[in-house]
Order: structure tokens, then sequence, then C-alpha cells
């Protein structure tokens, strides 16, 4: 008859505990939250303060639409975006994965070429692919879409780690090997058996890439291109609601990718094997038929 009290009395420090705990959660998070909203609605506020009389207005950010030089540069950004996120894609993922199936003892060398850019400041880059730079110029001409090659190399030690975590979460060997005693090949294997089991790892790399782009200034500037960063950075001499509008436009872009990643992370229930019937509908093989008792 006595458990009951004592029981009782375990749980009230518990659940006393979780109740700190939690109001201790929503302190820092409110707390965080406001160092983040406070400067977004500053710069709100300021790009539609009509300081010729009452009121809001909105020409700053209609500018983003009709302003040629603004326009231009967003266009800009936004195909450098993609063609990085392309370039970046079709170089990493196929040898990623080709390293860890057949030649795994590449593995170090590969990452510490990747992770590499990490230790060199853009500047120094930028200085020393000038060259490079040139005879891309002279082979392509003068176009600012050469800027998404030198990004690759900006956006690689980020993109490793994310397409690395999502390898290392599937079991690449076994799925390879599957696949080919199916009958597959290996480009089979590369791209219907083992991308579609790394679509959150490409998301995350992808957007990561877009993310770093948009956001980019120094290779645009020193190269002389005019990206979203650099239109920014010259709007803001001459018009400052303009410029404060379209940085705002590009945190909320890059927020929005964020949170469209986090949705897409936790609604995927990724399997740790597929059967062999699955594999067969992925290769157009039959699979091998059980044994049955006679």
């Amino acid at each position: 008859m006595s458990a009951g009290p004592t029981t009782a009395g375990r749980g009230t420090p518990a659940r006393a505990a979780r109740r700190r705990l939690t109001t201790f959660r929503v302190i820092v998070l409110g707390l965080v939250g406001l160092f983040f909203l406070v400067p977004l609605l500053s710069m709100l506020d300021f790009s539609t303060r009509n300081f010729l009389g009452e009121g809001r207005t909105g020409a700053a950010w209609t500018a983003l639409v009709t302003d040629p030089q603004l326009t231009g540069a967003i266009v800009t950004s936004l195909v450098l975006a993609v063609l990085t996120v392309v370039l970046m894609l079709v170089l990493l993922v196929p040898t990623m994965i080709w390293v860890r199936l057949r030649v795994p003892w590449v593995a170090r060398p590969l990452e510490f070429l990747c992770l590499l850019p990490l230790t060199v400041p853009p500047l120094v880059i930028v200085v020393g692919l000038k060259n490079v730079v040139l005879w891309l110029n002279y082979l392509f001409g003068d176009t600012p879409y050469i800027l998404a090659l030198l990004y690759v190399v900006l956006v690689l030690p980020y993109a490793y780690r994310a397409l690395d975590a999502g390898l290392a979460a599937i079991d690449v060997t076994t799925l390879a090997e599957a696949a080919r005693s199916l009958g597959a090949g290996w480009a089979t294997v590369i791209v219907r058996v083992i991308v579609p089991n790394l679509t959150t790892a490409l998301l995350s790399a992808s957007f990561i890439a877009v993310a770093l782009v948009l956001g980019e200034f120094t290779f645009a500037s020193l190269l002389n291109y005019d990206t979203l960063q650099v239109a920014i950075n010259l709007q803001s001499k001459s018009n400052a609601q303009e410029s404060i509008a379209a940085s705002l436009a590009s945190i909320l872009f890059a927020a929005l990718l964020l949170v469209v990643l986090s949705f897409v992370s936790g609604g995927r229930r990724r399997t740790r094997g597929r059967p062999a019937a699955a594999l067969a509908v992925t290769t157009g093989n039959p699979a091998p038929s059980a044994p049955t008792a006679s």
C-alpha cells in the first residue's frame, strides 16, 4: 500500500526537472529567435520605410524585378547556382561511389583534396586561378558563368561531407553486389540503385552549394563580374533601401531552402537494405526464385 506514495514521491522531482528543462529550452530558443529575427525585422522596416512621407512603400522590393542591374545580377547568380550544383554532383557523386566500390585506398587522398580549399583563403584561390580564368575567357568568352568552375572548388569541402555522410548511411557494397548479381552494369548500379538512396545527401549538398553561390562576393568582385552580392554592394552606395531589400530577399531564400531540406530529410525514411525483388525492379532483371518444397 505504501508503493503508491513512494512512486508518486519519486515521480514529482522527475516531472519538476522536465518542466525546468522545458522552460530552459523555451527561453534559449526564444532568445536565439530574437537574435536572428530582430535584425531581419529591422531590415524589412528600413526597406519599406517611406522617407518622403508617411506610411510604407514597396518601391525597394519592386526594384528587384524592375531594376535592370539587380534583375540581371539575380538571374546571373541563379544560373551560376544551377551550374555549380550540376558540375559538383557530376564530379563528386560518381567519383565517391567508384572510390568506395573499387579503390577504397584512394578515400583518404580524395578527402584531403576535397577539404583542401578550407585551408586556403578565397583571396589566395582567386589570385592563383587568375591565369586559368584568362584561358577560360579566351576559350568561352568573357562570361560570368565561368565562375561556376571556381565555385565548385569552394563548395567541394561542404558537398563532400554531405555526400560522405549519405554514403556512410547505406551499405553501398552490398547494394552494388546484389545489383551486379542480377546483371546490372556499373552505370545502372550507380544511377538506378545507389543514387536513389542518396536523395537527402544530394539535396543537402545542392542546397549548400546554392547558399554559397548566392552569398559569394570575393571571386565575383575581384574578377569584375556582376553577381547578386556585387550588385548589392554597388547599389548600397546609391540606394540603400534597394540593397537592403535584395539582401533580405537572398537571406529569406536561403532560409527557405533550409526549411525545405529539413522537411525532406524528416519525411524520408530510408531503408537499410533492399530485397532482391526491389533490385530486380530497379535493374530490370528478374529476381532469382526461391526453391519450393516438393
